[in-house]
């Protein structure tokens, strides 16, 4: 297929991911044990558990037909774990064990696709990778042990893989971890569902890996992080093993609310994050990634916390009888199952936010935007107050989209076209050509003739201008359609809306006055599509902003993710890989 300035090559790449397709009589889950946090917690913390994945054959490693186990570690060529061995099937895979790299395999396998099919639930579509994946079958590469990544696990787009270190502790013994054990990354439930959410996002939102500001690495940073937290929820017995420690007061429950307790402990005295603290902290945009990152965990596990004290408050009043202060088990469990629904609504939420984000340079004031919009699509009633819940918590924390004066529903929610656009008739809903169900991808011919048909309508001279973007000249490329894909999302009390979202991004030249270096300057705009064609909303950034121009050159000059190279600036390497560098280093490395 010629290659066409109109489109990205990742248009094409949308149909390189082909999941397997269940048939009958196949089932639907195949259960698998995990440790549902570290590796050191205790068994009362309900340290492990039985998780469902989505059912698939799989070959040793294991293989799947999303991504695939490399049992290999440097030259130590491992054998890789059978899960469709009988005797594994039935005993619900490989026993959890520190020591067992069979189980070390599992573990990376089953988070993965237990979070994977997590993210196709929430945007009903299948979701491709951010690298072309077609040497490796349309698959993402995980490595759950790999010496030379030491105390690091990395998302490494380049190598189209996710590396999962492991080292010796160097010190005393430290809680459950003895002098000189080994602590593997591929262990902390935290730590791959972080790595795993980065790949994610980078299929998502390929620009999203360009440090054009702290708030886009912050974010990379910060949402990986908040689907970290939410996972930890989703599990009934640890949220029952913690609500029985506090008194059922989950705010209290701080064991939930960290990241990666056990090797944060060993490498910093102390979780590498945590979702709640005592005192609230302010967004600056001067903040280190992991520091912004905390920022936008604190405000959404805050809301969080907000909606679940008064959805549960009632029943607490009606059960709770000071001073013995006993809960009883029965309550213990409905308030965990209370906490799972609504972890499992926040996330999603989160999730289809970003469908809603601008294609570059996201500020975080603008996912907030985003999530308020989402949610009020599906939810125009929000009877329990999620997203007053949102809007307090991000002022809390200094976060203020620019452009809206007072932080109020109605001001914050994208805005349809300011005026009337003609339908996109070549991508009404009956004239295009699904593989069935619309969830899955199109084939490379249908994907790429409706990028053509999205670029023909944004080039028309008054769709340009309302899309936000600019007229093509000597410093400005044409529009390029950067990926269309269908969004199919349910609601509470039934309906289904059936969409199209697309990214369209444009390219500028351009010379920083202060140090006569060239950049390049990215803009461009979402677009939701109705089913019959239809421009609901645009979410845009014009490439002749010169505020936000002005920002971005302030930002590379002072950046570590930035280097001049001849007269220019350009990315010091990949920026996820980038984004794990904290200028403090710990032997034989820092994991973040």
């Amino acid at each position: 297929m010629a290659d066409s300035p109109h489109y990205s090559p990742t248009v094409a790449r949308q149909t390189q991911v082909r999941p397997y397709r269940r048939r009958a009589g196949d089932p639907l889950k195949r259960p698998l044990r995990i440790f549902t946090l570290d590796p050191g917690a205790a068994r009362i913390d309900a340290a492990t558990t039985t998780v469902d994945v989505p059912w698939e054959p799989l070959g040793p490693g294991p293989e799947g037909a999303l991504f695939y186990i490399d049992p290999r570690d440097g030259d130590d060529d491992n054998a890789g774990v059978d899960l469709d061995d009988p005797r594994l099937l039935i005993a619900c895979g490989v026993e959890p064990s520190v020591s067992d790299h069979r189980f070390h395999q599992q573990m990376v396998y089953a988070v993965c696709a237990r979070l994977y099919a997590q993210f196709q639930y929430a945007l009903g579509r299948v979701l491709s990778w951010g690298f072309d994946a077609s040497d490796q079958h349309g698959r993402l590469c995980l490595r759950p042990h790999d010496r030379a990544s030491g105390a690091n696990a990395v998302y490494q787009k380049n190598a189209k893989r996710i590396s999962f270190g492991y080292f010796e502790n160097p010190g005393e013994g430290i809680g459950r971890t003895s002098p000189k054990g080994q602590l593997f990354t591929c262990l902390s439930h935290d730590i791959i569902a972080h790595e795993f959410t980065h790949a994610l996002l980078d299929g998502l939102r390929s620009h999203f890996m360009v440090p054009t500001a702290s708030d886009v690495l912050g974010f990379h940073e910060g949402f990986a992080d908040i689907v970290a937290v939410f996972q930890h929820l989703l599990h009934g017995k640890v949220v029952e093993a913690q609500l029985r420690r506090v008194d059922g007061s989950l705010d209290q429950a701080v064991m939930l609310a960290r990241i990666a307790e056990q090797f944060g402990t060993v490498t910093q005295g102390r979780a590498l994050r945590c979702a709640v603290s005592t005192d609230v902290v302010k967004y600056r945009p001067d903040m280190a990634p992991h520091d912004m990152g905390s920022v936008l965990l604190s405000a959404v596990f805050a809301a969080f916390l907000d909606v679940y004290r008064r959805r549960t408050e009632p029943y607490l009043r009606l059960a709770y009888r000071p001073p013995s202060g006993y809960l009883t088990a029965e309550l213990v469990t409905f308030l965990a199952d209370r906490a799972a629904k609504l972890a499992e609504h926040f996330l999603s939420m989160c999730i289809r936010a970003i469908d809603y984000c601008p294609p570059v340079d996201l500020h975080f004031g603008e996912y907030l935007r985003a999530l308020i919009t989402v949610d009020r699509e599906l939810v125009p009633d929000d009877p329990w107050n999620y997203r007053d819940a949102l809007i307090t918590a991000f002022a809390a924390r200094g976060i203020y989209p620019g452009g809206v004066g007072q932080l109020t529903e109605d001001a914050l929610v994208w805005k349809p076209p300011a005026r009337f656009l003609e339908p996109v008739t070549a991508l009404h809903f009956k004239n295009l050509r699904f593989a069935g169900d619309p969830s899955l991808p199109v084939d490379a011919g249908e994907a790429v003739r409706q990028a053509e048909e999205l670029w023909t309508y944004a080039s028309r001279p008054h769709v340009t201008a309302e899309f936000g973007l600019a007229e093509p000249g000597d410093d400005v490329d044409p529009c390029c359609v950067e990926s269309i894909r269908t969004t199919r999302r349910g609601g509470p009390d039934g309906q289904v809306l059936f969409d199209l979202v697309a990214e369209i991004t444009q390219r500028r030249r351009v010379v920083d006055p202060a140090t006569g270096m060239e950049s390049k300057f990215f803009g461009g705009c979402t677009v939701i599509i109705g089913p019959e064609g239809e421009i609901r909303y645009i979410i845009s950034k014009n490439v002749r902003n010169q505020a936000r121009l002005d920002r971005q050159l302030a930002f590379q000059r002072g950046s570590d993710y930035w280097e001049t190279t001849g007269d220019k600036y350009t990315l010091r390497g990949y920026a996820n890989e980038l984004a794990h560098r904290t200028g403090r280093e710990w032997p034989p490395g820092r994991a973040e």
